[in-house]
């Protein structure tokens, strides 16, 4: 099993949002036909979540493949998990061979998925992000799921979207938050509404790459961010998330996989 962690930054990885198992074998040969370095399986997409199901999709991979459940459905409907249906899951795909999970950053504490719950003493916690826990209880909780993982061998990238614009400070302090946990990958995504915030979110990118010892992959979303997904992983960032054919179910923001392949290769030759 290829480590995630370990593939050459930027790692381009092919999303793969299908509610089938011949749809998402299909879509893999896709992307790694158009030079995924990994896979990004939505696993609350599927219609069939059994562990055998997902061990044929993963078994007809050729590339490594993350697995992730941000309780949507393929047409973003949302999917009624319970945090501990949800570790359930990560659990099951790691036995059917998956190379690491995405744990999200609320995990355990399903309240801060949409708004900040926690004591406000970091810089991290002004503005009410989103998806952050400064709870030493539910931590806890996340520390033991990542050993459990890691005792299976596969690696854990920890996930958190804040919704809000930040500035490098409060970002590198929250990533080195968040490496305390053990992930093997930190991902992070803040908010780009304005020009100023896209060219933080560059200069962050650059900070992140110094600062902090884990690979993180670190973009902006919002009306600006779109830059970012593509000037990031080239600072420094450890991965592209990208899309190989854009569909109804998938995230338009993403970059298109092909294309965003020839332009970071451009990119890291100048």
């Amino acid at each position: 099993m290829k480590r995630l962690s370990t593939i050459e930054a930027p790692a381009l990885a092919g999303v793969v949002r299908e509610k089938t198992a011949r749809a998402a074998i299909a879509e893999i040969k896709n992307c790694y036909l158009h030079g995924a370095q990994m896979i990004d399986l939505h696993l609350s997409c599927l219609a069939d979540r059994s562990e055998d199901n997902l061990r044929s999709i993963i078994a007809g991979s050729p590339l490594p493949v993350l697995a992730l459940n941000y309780a949507g459905a393929y047409d973003w409907s949302a999917v009624p998990f319970t945090e501990e249906e949800r570790e359930a899951l990560f659990l099951s795909a790691v036995r059917a061979g998956a190379a690491g999970v995405d744990m999200q950053g609320y995990t355990f504490d399903l309240p801060s998925k949409t708004a900040f719950c926690g004591e406000d003493k970091y810089s991290f916690t002004k503005g009410d992000p989103k998806e952050i826990v400064t709870d030493p209880a539910v931590i806890a909780k996340q520390c033991d799921l990542i050993e459990r993982v890691h005792g299976m061998g596969a690696e854990v990238l920890l996930s958190c979207h804040p919704g809000i614009a930040m500035n490098r400070d409060q970002i590198v302090e929250l990533a080195l938050f968040l490496e305390k946990r053990g992930p093997d990958i930190i991902k992070i995504v803040s908010i780009a509404n304005t020009e100023e915030d896209m060219l933080e979110a560059l200069h962050t990118m650059r900070a992140l790459k110094r600062e902090v010892k884990t690979p993180v992959s670190y973009h902006a979303g919002g009306k600006f961010g779109a830059l970012s997904r593509v000037l990031c992983p080239v600072l420094g960032g450890q991965i592209a998330f990208c899309v190989d054919r854009f569909s109804e179910s998938s995230t338009l923001e993403q970059l298109e996989l092909s294309g965003a392949k020839q332009l970071i290769e451009g990119l890291k030759r100048l």
